[in-house]
């Protein structure tokens, strides 16, 4: 009698035990699923995103190639404010005649 007791709370526990793994592996493939799906999704958006970098890289190393072609027309070329002003009254001066 001990003994048929003991085996059915053994095959109880058993029972329980094998659903309770049965529903945690269900749970846990469909966390490795929906991981997986988040992991293609976030390297794609990487790639995206270093694509868009390197573009904008290109842009602004154009646009700072281009500054350093624009600045000694526009930086003071060694002229005094002075000398600025003086030549710039000449300038309005003679516009005016």
């Amino acid at each position: 009698s001990d003994t048929k007791a003991s085996e059915a709370s053994a095959q109880h526990e058993y029972d329980t035990f094998m659903t309770d793994s049965k529903v945690d592996k269900e749970s846990k493939s469909k966390d490795i699923e929906h991981k997986t799906a988040k992991k293609q999704d976030e390297e794609q958006a990487l790639t995206v995103k270093g694509e868009d970098l390197e573009g904008t890289q290109k842009e602004l190393d154009a646009a700072l190639a281009y500054f350093d072609k624009l600045k000694p027309s526009c930086v003071d070329a060694g002229v005094s404010f002075e000398d600025r002003v003086a030549r710039r009254k000449e300038e309005v001066e003679s516009l005016q005649e």
